[in-house]
């Protein structure tokens, strides 16, 4: 059938774009991740205090089942020392108390616990620039691909499903969430992503080879349609043909090394050495830090802090486990946490971005015309609305030492 073709400045006010826009739109609020940066954008008396009151996301979250099973252990021995065991018995715990309180002391919370987390963000941070975008490539299979015909656009789409393909089947190996969205290759195609000949394909070559993923697949089908696109003029020389390829090889190497994080997580003693340390100085903490009678003073008064709540172990309880639960959420990034990365959004977004960079928008701009400061050469400062109270500032991008001379 023949595509009906719209000029850019129709198309900005067509429904087809809107309807984009309000899927777009619409999916950017189905979030995993927890977002404040509006909220702390300037620096106030209680920005950072109000955060405190969340609930999604917050250490009160993560942490909550831990600290209740451990007050109910705290309360259990409290209760036991101070109620059902006799004078000897009350007199060898207090020793087992002040044994388990001075030597807590030896083991290096603070040090293996910052190391780690360290080591985590980092590599989660890593996880997350890693994560390709066909953005990209699909700005250049729009630019370099020649042709409004329907076969045109037939190539340009295939390509971009084609690299939307390989990024989903790479989440379906990492993300559990993914995993649940596409169990099999059927869903993948109800979903538009794979059409039946193609599956046939791929579960022919799982049969052939079953023992490597087939992620790559994709991507050499989008690299032999845009070869044949060359054959066939539609890209116009060999130079536009290498960068295509290159932002081809580009996105396969990141989906590699998505599955490189996913292959060679954290080294498993690593993580039990900063586990055993957390849990085995609060198991010393249970006894620790239980509250202990002391002789009155001359006044006849009795020291009776945390005699009903352990105030600072809590909080000790709060800052350990909480940076430990951390680590622990952080690790996958590409779970179900609060903190985890939106993949089944992204996967959306980049399915309907490329298709509307290659499809829509392909040779399309709006019309040529003078700009706004065309005889001034060089515009002064942009205008400001009369209500923005403006801050003068005398920032420069001089050197400063310039200023000294």
């Amino acid at each position: 059938s023949k595509t009906k073709k719209y000029s850019f400045r129709k198309f900005l006010t067509s429904k087809l774009l809107k309807n984009i826009l309000f899927k777009i739109h619409q999916h950017s609020h189905i979030k995993m991740t927890v977002s404040y940066q509006a909220q702390v954008a300037t620096s106030n008396f209680n920005c950072f205090l109000k955060l405190l009151a969340r609930w999604r996301g917050s250490i009160y979250k993560i942490i909550w089942r831990d600290l209740a099973v451990f007050l109910v252990l705290y309360y259990a021995l409290g209760i036991t020392y101070r109620f059902l065991m006799g004078p000897e018995q009350q007199r060898l715990f207090e020793l087992l108390v002040h044994y388990c309180h001075s030597s807590s002391t030896l083991i290096p919370l603070s040090f293996v616990l910052g190391f780690y987390i360290a080591v985590v963000m980092n590599r989660w941070w890593t996880q997350y620039i890693t994560v390709p975008w066909p953005d990209p490539l699909a700005v250049y299979v729009s630019t370099l691909f020649v042709g409004q015909d329907e076969r045109g656009r037939i190539m340009r789409r295939t390509v971009m499903r084609y690299v939307c393909l390989c990024l989903t089947m790479i989440f379906t190996m990492v993300a559990p969430s993914v995993k649940k969205r596409f169990p099999t290759m059927d869903s993948l195609v109800d979903a538009g992503l794979l059409t039946d000949n193609e599956k046939d394909v791929l579960i022919a070559m799982d049969e052939k080879s079953p023992k490597h993923r087939k992620h790559w697949v994709p991507l050499v089908w989008a690299a032999s349609i845009v070869s044949r696109a060359r054959k066939e003029g539609r890209i116009r020389d060999d130079v536009a043909l290498k960068t295509i390829f290159d932002q081809l090889d580009a996105f396969r190497n990141k989906c590699a090394v998505i599955l490189h994080f996913d292959s060679v997580p954290i080294p498993l003693v690593y993580t039990q050495v900063v586990t055993l340390a957390v849990y085995s100085y609060f198991l010393a903490a249970l006894i620790g830090q239980q509250w202990m009678p002391r002789e009155a003073d001359p006044d006849g008064h009795y020291d009776w802090v945390d005699y009903y709540f352990p105030i600072f172990t809590t909080l000790q309880f709060f800052f350990y486990m909480g940076w430990l639960k951390v680590a622990e959420s952080l690790m996958n990034p590409f779970g179900e946490d609060d903190d985890d990365f939106e993949v089944n959004w992204m996967i959306d977004r980049n399915l309907q971005v490329s298709y509307f960079i290659v499809d829509e928008m392909h040779h399309e701009h709006p019309e040529l015309v003078k700009d706004q400061y065309w005889d001034e050469v060089l515009p002064g400062g942009l205008p400001y609305p009369e209500d923005y109270h403006k801050v003068t500032t005398d920032f420069t991008d001089a050197g400063k030492v310039l200023e000294v001379v």
